[in-house]
């Protein structure tokens, strides 16, 4: 089983924050949700970036995917791994292997994870 990690809050820490792309406010003012137009407000974009607990919601993943112009799909699957986890088997293909290789985990070294480490270093 893969480490479970808080990923998204990772994913929002590579971008938020003090020297970053954009602060708290900056970042809850373009995060919004497309179907709702919620937003987070800037303390809870404070509380992810501090690695505080906070509630995951479809429209918290909406409003990120939007924020971090991301598909909303990897963003789905960053919450999933911080929620759930995910069986390895579960992180070869479509956006929870996308989502790995932006959060950079280490994959089990087995043939079929040095193929995909291959593919993607020849991809970068």
């Amino acid at each position: 089983m893969p480490e479970q990690r808080d990923a998204l809050t990772e994913l929002v820490q590579q971008h938020v924050g003090i020297g970053k792309r954009w602060s708290t406010r900056d970042f809850s003012e373009i995060a919004v949700d497309p179907e709702t137009g919620w937003s987070p407000s800037k303390s809870l974009v404070g509380k992810i970036i501090s690695g505080a607990g906070y509630t995951v919601t479809p429209k918290l993943v909406s409003a990120l995917a939007v924020g971090l112009a991301l598909p909303r799909d990897v963003v789905a699957a960053a919450a999933h791994l911080q929620v759930i986890g995910y069986a390895e088997s579960e992180l070869a293909v479509g956006a929870p292997a996308v989502l790995i290789r932006r959060l950079d985990v280490p994959l089990t070294d087995t043939p079929k994870s040095r193929a995909v480490a291959e593919r993607w270093d020849e991809e970068g």
